[in-house]
This record gives C-alpha cells, sequence and structure tokens, in this order.
C-alpha cells in the first residue's frame, strides 16, 4: 500500500535541484518538488504550499482544508493501530 503523508513547504533549499523542506506534522524534511512546479508555479512560489508528500517527493498540491482532513484522518488511523 502506498501512502502520501500531507506536509507544508517551509523553504526553497535549492531551486536548480527543485528541492524544498517540507514540515510534516511538526517533522522537517527535503524533499524534491519537481512533479508540482511549472512555469506557471516555480518553485520560488511553492513556498507556504500544501503537498501530498510519498518517498522523498512531493507528488501534488492540496489546499489547507483537504490536508488537515487527510492529517486528521491518518490520527485516527493511527490511534486505532
Amino acid at each position: 500500500m502506498c501512502l502520501g503523508i500531507p506536509g507544508q513547504i517551509v523553504e526553497i533549499t535549492d531551486i536548480n535541484h527543485k528541492l524544498a523542506i517540507v514540515n510534516v506534522g511538526g517533522v522537517k524534511r527535503q524533499v524534491n518538488i519537481s512533479c508540482i512546479v511549472d512555469e506557471q508555479h516555480p518553485p520560488e512560489a511553492c513556498i507556504g504550499d500544501w503537498v501530498l508528500v510519498h518517498v522523498g517527493f512531493a507528488m501534488n498540491r492540496l489546499n489547507e482544508q483537504e490536508a488537515a482532513e487527510t492529517l486528521n484522518l491518518l490520527e485516527e488511523i493511527a490511534a486505532n493501530i
């Protein structure tokens, strides 16, 4: 089963390699943002974006409400394990 975790981009660390720091539940990790950037949304415009992170890559952008709902569901699942 593949699972993506919502996180918020807090810093761009390498524009050329499209690397950013994402805050996932208080844990900051470097992720690749190449899947979510293009000419209309360059790396420097990603700070503050909510993204779905899977195996070190930001797979797509989420709005803040979607991210909060997903995080709440993941916390409920974790509490019942």
